[in-house]
This record gives structure tokens, C-alpha cells and sequence, in this order.
């Protein structure tokens, strides 16, 4: 079309392209998107990390802080401490991998080791995930019975519904991104340890100083610790994520939002077990209610703890509930060679979709056990900080191999993952022999 008028069309037009306005013409100019108001850009800046943060700030991160406070007082503060270098270290690592081989983890297992070695971490991650998974759905309903005051039995098949229908239907981006604000509550841990008057000597020496107790359940603690912050799960989901994220054209760095969430999940853990070391004192305290633990926010917020804290819980657990449940079947799907992620349409990944309906069918199921939800959040961590060695062995090997990566680790990523490596080995051998 060479001029601005038209003209009827001719047989002979039939399947040309007509462009609009004429290809000769320069398009009007747009007009620049409206910059947001200074006032909020912070905002825009600092919830990415928020929601990275948040991903790995679960209910389980919380409640396993609260318990480890209120048992051994500042006595492991400096394991939160020491957990920082190596969260950076496994973000950034396990970050690189999906961006530079476009697979996730187990997927990567799979191509360069076999399917014997893929299926045995899938199983590992398994065993993991689905322990978080129901323990993290009891206490998302243990919050909506503290906020409605009925049995915690009538909330967990909906709420297990709505992380189904997010995953399966909804973008879970968008949805998450949202949710994310509800767990904003749990910040309120921060003033609360300022508020219980700790003693800022003996805090500042337990910081950096570890009092060594002995017994296995200071062991236990340890592990605890450990698995809440460095879960499986997190390390799955970033290969896989950011897989996704490569091969939909989105190659920005991630490295801000990383150590935005490892901030985020290291003050709060580090600030609930101030303020539970203080105002918590029980001789059992994986036996304490969710209702108990929630009176850590006591010396901030007084008798509205529970509220602030069920509404923190439902949060936090919203967000993590679909990495987790997303995770363990990504590891699944890669390890069978299956079609998968949540940027795919069911009908086009359906294994990938049945295996996350099968997955909340069977927490529902669990969900239904006599087990105290805090006590289910605190070994689930155990557990998870128990058979962490095997994935980051893996991510340790996978990231060093000039045959897979076009970059390999800084020595000191290489120091400081290999060196939790070495820990864990270490801290489970004692356990072990303490418990025989």
C-alpha cells in the first residue's frame, strides 16, 4: 500500500500483508511511561528481594527459630551468622547453573551421570519437600484456627485448593507477588528482639563466639539451623526457575535479589530466636503450641502476637508452598525425562501437572495425622538440614565442570559450599555416634 487512501482489494491482493500506517511514514511518537513517585521507588527496588527473601522465610524457618531460641537462648545465634557467606555462595551458584545450561538441576544430573544418580536425587528431594510441604500446610492451617477459632482440620483442604488452583491455573508470579505482603507481619520479629532488652554484650559475644553445649538435641538444633535457611528445595528451585527464565529471554542479573533474600531469611531467623530466647522459657520447646510460639512477639505487639503472627504464617506459607510443591516435581519431571514447568500449559506438560495434583492430595492426607504442627515444622528442618550434603555435593560438582559451565566458582564459593559440605559430614558423624 503506497499512498494514504485505500482501495477495494482485487482476487489478486488475496494473502498480500497490508501494513498500516504506510511502512514510509515514521510511527508516532509514545509517550514515555510515567516515572513512579519518588516516594514509593524504594518500594518498587526492595520487593523483588522481599519476595526472594520471602520464598525461603517460611512457616518452618519461623517456628524451628522460635523453638531453637527458647531452648538453647543466644546459644547458637552464631550459626545464623555463619549460614550468610554460604546462602550467597549456593544462591549465586545454583542461580548460574540454570541461566548457563538451561536445565535444572536434576536435569543436569540426568544428562551428565545418568538416570540411576538423577532418580536417586529426585527421591532424596522428595523425601524432603513432602515433609515441608505437610508440615508447612499444618501450620498455614493452625493460623486461619488461631485467627477463627475452629478446629485446624476444616482449613487445610482449602488451603491446599488454593495452592493447587494457583499452580495449576494462575500465574504463580503474580499471585505470589501479592501474597508475599501478607508474611510482612513477621517483621515484626525485628522490633520485637529490640524491644526484650537483650543483653547487647552477651548477644555480641554468642554472635561470634559459639558456646559449644553437648548432648544430641543441641546437635539437632545445629542441623535444624542449618536446613531451615539452606533448604533443598530453594537450591531446586533456582535451577529450575531461572531455567525458565533463560529460555523465555530474561538473562538480567539476579545476583541483587539474592542477597536481598538471604538478608531477609537470616535477620528474621536470627531476630526470632532473640526475642523467643527471652521471652520463651519451656523444658520441651518442640512440645509448644503454635499459639505458645507466637508469644515471642509479645514485647512488641503485646496480646495481638497471635494475629500478627497467624497472618505472618498464612503469608509466609502461601509463598513457599508452591516452590516447594513446584521444586519436588520439577525434580521428578527432570529425572524421568518429562516435559515440565509452570510456564507450560497443563495439556502440554501433563505428568509435570499430575504429579503437583498427586502431591497436594497426599499432604492433605498426611495433614490429618496426631502430630503437634510445631513439632512437625521443627524435624521436617532436621531432616532437610540431615540430607542437604547430597544436593549441594551436587551443585559443588555440577558448577566446577568446564564441560557443562562456561564459568566455574570463585575459590570462595568453592570454600565456603564445600565447607558446609564439610560441616554437615562432620555434625551428622557426631550425631550419630551420640545417639548409638
Amino acid at each position: 500500500m503506497s499512498s494514504r487512501k485505500s482501495r477495494k482489494g482485487t482476487a489478486a491482493d488475496r494473502g498480500q500483508v497490508v501494513a498500516w500506517p504506510p511502512p514510509d511514514l515514521p510511527a508516532p511518537p509514545q509517550p514515555a511511561p510515567a516515572a513512579p513517585p519518588q516516594n514509593y521507588a524504594w518500594l518498587r527496588r526492595l520487593g523483588p528481594g522481599i519476595v526472594t527473601g520471602a520464598a525461603n522465610v517460611d512457616p518452618s524457618l519461623i517456628v524451628t527459630a522460635t523453638v531453637v531460641g527458647a531452648a538453647f537462648h543466644f546459644s547458637l545465634l552464631w550459626v545464623v551468622v555463619l549460614c550468610v557467606p554460604i546462602l550467597l555462595s549456593v544462591f549465586a551458584v545454583s542461580a548460574r547453573l540454570g541461566y548457563q545450561t538451561r536445565m535444572g538441576l536434576v536435569h543436569l544430573l540426568r544428562e551428565n551421570y545418568g538416570r540411576k544418580v538423577a532418580l536417586a536425587c529426585a527421591v532424596l528431594i522428595v523425601v524432603i519437600n513432602l515433609a515441608m510441604i505437610v508440615a508447612d500446610l499444618m501450620a498455614v492451617s493452625d493460623a486461619f484456627s488461631i485467627i477463627l477459632g475452629q478446629t485446624r482440620m476444616l482449613f487445610v483442604a482449602g488451603a491446599a485448593f488454593s495452592i493447587w488452583y494457583i499452580l495449576i491455573f494462575r500465574d504463580y508470579r503474580r499471585i505470589t507477588d501479592a501474597l508475599v505482603w501478607l508474611s510482612l507481619p513477621l517483621f515484626v520479629y525485628v522490633v520485637s528482639a529490640i524491644f526484650a532488652a537483650p543483653s547487647p554484650a552477651e548477644v555480641a559475644l554468642r554472635t561470634f563466639v559459639p558456646r559449644v553445649q553437648g548432648g544430641a538435641p543441641y546437635v539437632d538444633a545445629i542441623v535444624g539451623i542449618f536446613g531451615s535457611l539452606l533448604t533443598p528445595y530453594v537450591i531446586v528451585w533456582q535451577t529450575s526457575s531461572r531455567r525458565e527464565q533463560a529460555m523465555m529471554g530474561d538473562e538480567a542479573s539476579h545476583d541483587a535479589q539474592s542477597r536481598a533474600g538471604t538478608v531477609v531469611s537470616t535477620l528474621l531467623a536470627y531476630c526470632v530466636m532473640l526475642s523467643a530466647a527471652v521471652v520463651l522459657h519451656f523444658p520441651h520447646a518442640a512440645d509448644m503450641t503454635t499459639t505458645q510460639a507466637a508469644e515471642a512477639l509479645s514485647p512488641a505487639v503485646g496480646g495481638f502476637g497471635p494475629i500478627l503472627f497467624s497472618i505472618g504464617i498464612i503469608g509466609a506459607g502461601m509463598v513457599a508452598l508452591p516452590v516447594l510443591v513446584a521444586s519436588m516435581c520439577y525434580s521428578i519431571a527432570e529425572a524421568m525425562g518429562w516435559r515440565s514447568g509452570l510456564s507450560e500449559h497443563p495439556w502440554d506438560a501433563k505428568s509435570f501437572y499430575v504429579l503437583i495434583s498427586l502431591s497436594m492430595l497426599a499432604a492433605v492426607v498426611l495433614n490429618f495425622m496426631p502430630i503437634n504442627p510445631v513439632k512437625a515444622l521443627y524435624w521436617s528442618q532436621i531432616l532437610a538440614g540431615a540430607l542437604t550434603v547430597p544436593i549441594l555435593l551436587s551443585i559443588l560438582v555440577l558448577s566446577n565442570d568446564r564441560r557443562i559451565m562456561r564459568t566455574t566458582n570463585t575459590p570462595w564459593q568453592n570454600f565456603w559450599i564445600g565447607g558446609a559440605i564439610g560441616a554437615l559430614i562432620a555434625i551428622g558423624a557426631v550425631l550419630l555416634a551420640w545417639k548409638l
